[in-house]
């Protein structure tokens, strides 16, 4: 499965950064790091959905989805057009990314910043704080219970946010007894890759804590989609590839909102998504 090949690559990666540049080097420089940006305030917007917006160059099964992407050019659309957040993809091999992003982005975003990344190691989680991100992606399918929790605990201390990742019901009773307050569910079938909005309304029903942030992934391309998740309960979408094909992203952001006209639209309720199976093929496809 392309997942495991992507975890075994990304221990390599972990290995040689290590070697590159040591966590104390990296400590060194601690104090005159930026203060973090709170990733669930700015998602938590009553009655609304909020969005956030991901700079995504390519992905394992579709190659490049935008080839000239500028990722900082990308961040300033995304803001104007009325994104809460932005994630932002620093996996190179699979997904044409770069770690360099971070910085870049956060020198002129005020919005918070998510490291969309395959998180193995500690160290990349000192290095995401370290690069000016705001919170990190934890997937629960490639981590075990023990660093599932001791890594939100990790992210915590550095004042970073966690968004856990997950697919299943067994995944997600794993990230709340491990303690995750930002859940992303995510309605891509890693197996294989269809998309199925229900899985988000599926999985909300069991999140029962209102603390808990709820962050729905992958497959969302339209204003239906939006209202379709905003009746199941989600506080969040997270979208990346229908913006960045899109050919005005930032009007692609307001369509989504449906703030096109300057304002909300004013639309019928839709009923919750029920079973609408898309093959897209792509592994993470947020």
């Amino acid at each position: 499965m392309i997942l495991d090949r992507i975890v075994a690559h990304k221990k390599e990666e972990v290995r040689r950064r290590k070697e590159l540049y040591p966590l104390a080097r990296m400590l060194d420089r601690w104090p005159a790091l930026p203060p973090v940006r709170s990733l669930d305030r700015s998602l938590r917007r009553p009655g609304e959905v909020a969005l956030m917006a991901e700079i995504k160059r390519a992905s394992p099964s579709k190659g490049w989805i935008r080839k000239g992407l500028r990722p900082v050019e990308l961040a300033r659309t995304y803001m104007r057009a009325g994104a809460a957040a932005i994630s932002i993809l620093t996996d190179n091999r699979f997904f044409r990314g770069h770690r360099a992003f971070l910085p870049l982005v956060r020198r002129e975003s005020p919005l918070p910043l998510l490291r969309k990344d395959f998180i193995i190691d500690p160290y990349q989680i000192y290095e995401a704080r370290y690069l000016g991100a705001d919170a990190v992606l934890l997937i629960a399918a490639v981590l075990d219970d023990g660093r599932l929790a001791g890594f939100q605990q990790l992210a915590a201390e550095l004042g970073l946010s966690a968004l856990v990742e997950v697919h299943t019901a067994e995944e997600l009773k794993r990230a709340l007894d491990a303690g995750a307050t930002v859940v992303g569910i995510n309605n891509r079938d890693l197996r294989t890759f269809q998309t199925d909005l229900s899985t988000t309304c599926r999985l909300r029903e069991k999140i029962t804590d209102p603390r808990v942030l709820v962050v729905s992934e992958s497959g969302i391309h339209t204003r239906r989609d939006m209202l379709a998740l905003a009746a199941c309960g989600v506080d969040a979408v997270l979208v990346g590839e229908a913006l960045v094909r899109a050919s005005d992203p930032g009007e692609k952001v307001k369509e989504l909102l449906g703030t096109a006209n300057g304002r909300p639209e004013l639309v019928p309720s839709v009923a919750p998504p029920e079973n609408e199976h898309h093959d897209h093929g792509n592994t993470k496809g947020h």
